[in-house]
């Protein structure tokens, strides 16, 4: 049984994806530029980086650009909430004597946001931009975690939303499971699930 769940934020426990991809697409609007929301959202869910390479290459946008986006996605973050069921599920865990760990890309906005909801009360550890840790897909913060918490692997599992939280955790030695509604025959993950809810039984947690 899995004793200590380490999470992705963006996608995974927070549906940030429709502000962000917004934010973004009313920055390029602001600099007459217009692209589907859809594939703004996709380019994301690859990564963020990935997206905005994407559309530096494309339109040789500036810093003042990525500035402009920055602030306009903080003004908007207050719409994003967490996904159904991820209070619970997170409290059940803690509840049951196991462990959260939160391991983001994103900076402390993170765990402010978790503290909005009363999320971060559920929470053992996290790791954010501001830890300085090679990005994913590289194993090391997750290692981090694994050695300053005396974690076994065959006990942790990464649950992520993306192909690059997957290989985070099995760079790692440990399970992972994608969160998507994405076909994903490809993917790596030891788990599928498209709803939160199908976590339930992977953790062993009743409804």
């Amino acid at each position: 049984m899995y004793q200590h769940i380490m999470w992705d934020f963006d996608g995974t426990l927070f549906d940030t994806y429709p502000v962000m991809a917004d934010s973004f697409k009313v920055t390029l609007e602001k600099n007459g530029i217009s692209k589907p929301l859809e594939e703004i959202m996709d380019l994301m869910r690859i990564s963020m980086s990935t997206a905005i390479q994407h559309y530096q290459e494309l339109h040789r946008f500036d810093e003042a650009f990525l500035n402009d986006y920055h602030a306009e996605r903080k003004s908007r973050e207050r719409d994003a909430k967490p996904f159904d069921g991820i209070a619970d599920l997170c409290g059940q865990i803690q509840r049951t004597g196991r462990y959260n760990y939160l391991y983001t890309h994103r900076g402390e906005s993170a765990v402010a946001m978790l503290e909005t909801f009363g999320l971060a009360e559920f929470f053992t550890d996290f790791i954010t931009e501001e830890h300085g840790f090679e990005r994913k897909p590289s194993p090391d913060a997750i290692l981090h975690l694994l050695s300053k918490h005396d974690i076994a692997p065959e006990k942790a599992i990464m649950i992520g939303d993306r192909d690059l939280d997957i290989m985070a955790g099995k760079n790692a030695g440990i399970d992972a499971c994608l969160f998507t509604d994405k076909p994903s025959s490809d993917s790596q993950a030891d788990y599928v699930i498209r709803e939160i809810q199908e976590l339930r039984p992977i953790l062993n947690i009743r409804g």
